[in-house]
């Protein structure tokens, strides 16, 4: 079978992370696949690494964030030709079945796909109450959806049947790097894409709270060609004027940085889905303190698995980690719990496994 991927970000996020993961095993199947993003960047290259095709199609430009009055306009205008050029695309494919892992590109390839190919949505963010859940909602009722939590499909789940909706977590690979000896000084950080819903602020006024002598890294960069998400970068930097922070740019290997923490501090907004970034220090034996937001309590147990401290609030966190480090014994505890938790549950091969179910479902019903 041939599967055209299609996603909005050409950039290498966590939901381009995802799709990537998977290939192996879709290629182990013997099906091939054929990848469109918006523009070309490094998801491109890896397709094609991973012995894809990559095509590039035009849509957009938009930001990543909210949307303006501008932007919904245009798009509406935009479409017949992004569902012609999705259509065009998959007949040149032969695609069996179109994958969106992204909303943006979902109204056009419900169009394209008319019930003649089956269409399949990954739901990675959590698209609130408003035009865009509803349009997501109603362009995905004739698709199989399969989200990397529950809370990021609840938005859409009245468009759908209960047997269309599917929860897939998220995988990552295990850690190579060797864990570095840790001194007396503290040490903690933040990993990921900068930007307002990552708490990357908060996390820095946390720091202000705690005290001297802990040290802090910040490893990440804006992506997806959002001017908000580089003006907020510079916010942080300014933030982080008179504090011990490293600011390591965007890392490929987020492992070494890891192994390099006492803790991995997660302050994300409360729309944000289930970072990768708590999987991935599951698997570094890393301890994680995260915020009670989105989807976090779908993969954290306060106090089994991780810690909690509330959403907003950077004097609470600050007193949680303080909290969190007087305990060593508790955190070694919590951090091999977690580590056992993903071997069992949220390995790459364990995600790949259960995408590939629910794929066969899709295939079996076209099918029948």
């Amino acid at each position: 079978m041939n599967i055209l991927f299609l996603d909005q970000f050409s950039d290498l996020g966590g939901a381009q992370q995802c799709l990537l993961n998977l290939a192996p095993a879709l290629q182990a199947r013997g099906w091939r696949l054929h990848v469109a993003a918006s523009g070309s960047g490094v998801l491109g290259e890896r397709a094609i690494a991973l012995g894809a095709s990559f095509h590039e199609i035009q849509s957009g430009p938009y930001d990543s964030g909210s949307k303006s009055i501008c932007d919904v306009l245009h798009f509406a205008a935009e479409l017949p030709r992004l569902a012609r050029e999705i259509s065009r695309l998959a007949d040149e494919c032969s695609a069996g079945l179109i994958y969106v892992n992204g909303p943006r590109l979902l109204p056009a390839a419900a169009l394209a796909a008319r019930g003649r190919i089956p269409l399949v949505f990954h739901c990675h963010n959590h698209l609130g109450r408003g035009y865009a859940a509803a349009l997501a909602g109603i362009s995905a009722s004739n698709a199989t959806v399969i989200a990397c939590c529950r809370f990021v499909g609840e938005p859409i789940l009245p468009y759908l049947a209960r047997k269309q909706f599917h929860v897939a977590y998220n995988g990552v690979d295990g850690c190579a790097s060797k864990p570095v000896a840790r001194g007396a000084t503290r040490r903690f950080g933040l990993l990921g894409r900068i930007a307002p819903e990552k708490g990357q602020l908060e996390f820095l006024e946390a720091a202000r709270l705690l005290p001297a002598g802990w040290r802090y890294v910040i490893c990440g960069a804006p992506l997806f060609s959002n001017p908000a998400a580089f003006a907020y970068f510079e916010r942080v930097r300014h933030s982080a004027g008179g504090l011990p922070v490293e600011m390591t740019g965007w890392q490929e290997n987020i492992y070494p940085v890891l192994s390099t923490l006492d803790l991995l501090v997660v302050p994300s907004a409360p729309g944000e889905a289930t970072p990768r970034v708590i999987i991935e220090a599951y698997a570094a034996g890393v301890p994680v303190v995260a915020t009670d937001s989105g989807g976090i309590r779908e993969i954290l147990s306060d106090g089994e698995t991780g810690f909690l401290a509330p959403t907003g609030d950077p004097v609470q966190l600050a007193a949680r980690i303080r909290d969190l480090l007087a305990q060593p014994a508790l955190l070694k505890r919590v951090a091999e719990n977690a580590y056992r938790v993903w071997s069992e549950r949220y390995t790459v091969a364990h995600y790949q496994a259960r995408v590939l179910s629910i794929l066969d479902t899709v295939g079996n019903s076209a099918r029948a």
